[in-house]
């Protein structure tokens, strides 16, 4: 039987799962495309800005914040050492640094703002209680700053959850075994999708953690309905006038 991974192991399991995890995401297609997407959300200039990419994991969030935005200063944090190993030994240009720092911990670890920008993806439903964290996130842009998350969302759709659960056990939990002989990260990465906020309870999360501007949009092809991209403005004017 395998093992239910509780929210606090989290990190530990994915130390355990990070030399194997670009290969088991560059199986799924439309993967980075739909990171690109999701970082395009934040309109960033190409140069100028400060961004926290954060839950950056191996760095594919990171690249994909790259390729929007070539010359911004972008901050990885992630709280597994094992997934910052991964991220660290790829190459960066100068501009880009990495911290281990759990997201509920981030003025602890040194990572203070302002940031004109704050990506996350796949983070917030691994949080115990995400609020908090949403809170400190807002605290930490400057006024009309971006969030981006990128998220897989499914409870709105009877249909979008019987699709995720298929693909997880025909793809995801075997792949992640064949990999990792663990599934236990895999089977908790269906679970907590299942439960997770609906798009719609997303929103108003959002909203009720003090981000104004709040609007969201899906991924395309099989992840449509599945994996989305919501976005959410700190108090204050947008750059321009749009979330």
């Amino acid at each position: 039987m395998t093992r239910r991974l509780r929210v606090a192991e989290v990190p530990g399991a994915f130390d355990g799962a990070a030399s194997g995890y670009d290969l088991l995401v560059g199986m799924n297609p439309g993967y980075h495309k739909a990171l690109r997407r999701s970082a395009a959300a934040l309109r960033l200039p190409a140069s100028g800005a400060r961004v926290l990419d954060l839950g950056c994991g191996t760095g594919a969030s990171t690249a994909a914040l790259l390729a929007v935005a070539p010359h911004a200063e972008i901050v990885g944090v992630d709280a597994s050492e094992g997934m910052l190993a991964r991220a660290r030994a790829k190459s960066w240009p100068a501009n880009v640094s990495f911290v281990r720092a759990r997201a509920e911990d981030l003025a602890g670890a040194g990572v203070t703002g302002p940031f004109d920008a704050v990506f996350a993806a796949y983070l917030v439903r691994n949080l115990a209680d995400p609020d908090p964290t949403l809170r400190a996130v807002r605290d930490l842009l400057r006024p009309g700053g971006r969030l981006v998350l990128h998220e897989y969302s499914v409870a709105d759709s009877p249909l979008r959850r019987a699709i995720w659960t298929a693909v997880c056990w025909a793809v995801v939990i075997p792949g992640g075994w064949a990999v990792t002989r663990d599934r236990s990260l895999y089977t908790y990465l269906w679970r907590s999708v299942l439960r997770f906020d609906g798009a719609s309870a997303l929103r108003e999360r959002l909203r009720r953690n003090g981000f104004r501007q709040v609007r969201s949009g899906t991924a395309t092809g099989w992840q449509r309905g599945i994996v989305h991209t919501f976005v959410g403005c700190a108090e204050g004017e947008a750059a321009d006038g749009e979330p």
